[in-house]
């Protein structure tokens, strides 16, 4: 006999998924957001070390990811936000090594999730928590949270450490991920690429000489940059033509750097790169970027000129950024009206599938 709340309200979430199509909170005009950060008292350790927005003390950062229907509510609110979508705050379960609990922890966590937005789908939906330590389980963890749950797809912290002393780095642009790939394109989702903090072993190398560097200012999009390249290069986009990734903050960096990427990579060609195109056209069909976190208008400008402002989605990553940041930016911003709602709420509506 099911007597836990959350498993009730899953059940119930299956039967309206099955008779009714989405119903969201669509004004016509607000914005809708989706790298934003939620998590559950268990992982809120995690955020240990996390440098808050100079507004705020890291108590109160983790106050904000543990809350949904108060303040953030409230910012949303304040900020013109018709919808933002939940994900579990970084690492997550990218942070856990251990294949059994991880998987585990990730079912807890969606369902969870799940519970926690069902009495307000019309203001959240969320992005799926998958363990990627075997791209199978993976794989129906994320058909069951698109099918039964509602979810608009997945996101994933980076690589998935494993091992006994979480040193084995496992990355999604191998074959053995390819049966992880097809569900994604059977199931029409766009996968979410975030970033996550590194391993100590890879933090001591790399970052000791200047700790500072550590973390969203460098480190970020240095290690998700090459996740997401190896996507390209290894052949991910052409075995799987319809898969579609999101990066956020314009791109990790990648977006900036296109000509010179390109120009290189044409150089290993000769040594049998799986990758059939240039990297840079697979920002055309497969790859899309955010804002999160990177509200700069240049660099927004320049990008426009190298992948099109239809590739470019708003997001905030909140609660480490402000709504109301994102808000007064978008407002400075020299598009035309028509531009602004794409930007800001046109293109996630078809990318997340909120229209079907």
């Amino acid at each position: 006999m099911m007597t836990h709340p959350a498993l009730y309200v899953i059940v119930l979430l299956r039967f309206f998924l099955s008779v009714n199509a989405r119903v969201w909170n669509d004004t016509g005009k607000g914005s809708i957001i989706f790298e934003e950060a939620w998590t559950i008292p268990e992982l809120i350790d995690q955020q240990d070390g996390t440098a808050p927005p100079l507004s705020q003390s890291l108590d109160q950062l983790k106050a904000n990811l543990l809350d949904i229907h108060n303040q953030r509510l409230a910012e949303m609110d304040a900020s013109g936000v018709d919808f933002m979508v939940l994900s579990c705050a970084s690492p997550c379960v990218q942070g856990i090594s251990d294949p059994i609990a991880a998987a585990e922890l990730a079912t807890s966590i969606n369902d969870q999730l799940a519970a926690s937005i069902s009495n307000n789908t019309m203001r959240f939906g969320a992005f799926a928590t998958l363990a990627m330590h075997n791209a199978s389980v993976a794989a129906q963890e994320l058909n069951r949270t698109v099918t039964e749950l509602g979810f608009l797809g997945a996101l994933l912290n980076d690589y998935q450490q494993s091992g006994p002393d979480n040193a084995t780095l496992l990355y999604y642009d191998q074959p053995e991920f390819d049966v992880f790939w097809q569900m994604v394109t059977d199931l029409d989702v766009p996968v979410y690429m975030h970033p996550r903090v590194g391993i100590s072993q890879l933090t001591a190398l790399q970052y000791q000489h200047s700790i500072f560097l550590n973390g969203p200012q460098q480190e970020f999009a240095v290690s998700l940059s090459t996740h997401v390249m190896g996507l390209c290069t290894n052949g991910i986009f052409d075995r799987f033509p319809t898969a579609k990734v999101i990066v956020g903050h314009l791109g990790e960096r990648i977006t900036s750097d296109l000509f010179r990427i390109d120009e290189q990579l044409a150089r290993r060609v000769p040594e049998g790169m799986p990758m059939l195109r240039n990297l840079s056209s697979y920002w055309r069909t497969n790859l899309f970027e955010t804002t999160s976190g990177n509200f700069a208008t240049p660099l927004l400008a320049f990008h426009t000129e190298q992948i099109g402002l239809d590739r470019i989605l708003y997001s905030v990553d909140y609660p480490y950024i402000d709504m109301a940041e994102g808000a007064a930016w978008l407002k400075t911003l020299p598009l035309s009206s028509s531009e602004l709602i794409g930007l800001q709420r046109g293109r996630a509506i078809e990318l997340l599938g909120l229209n079907k």
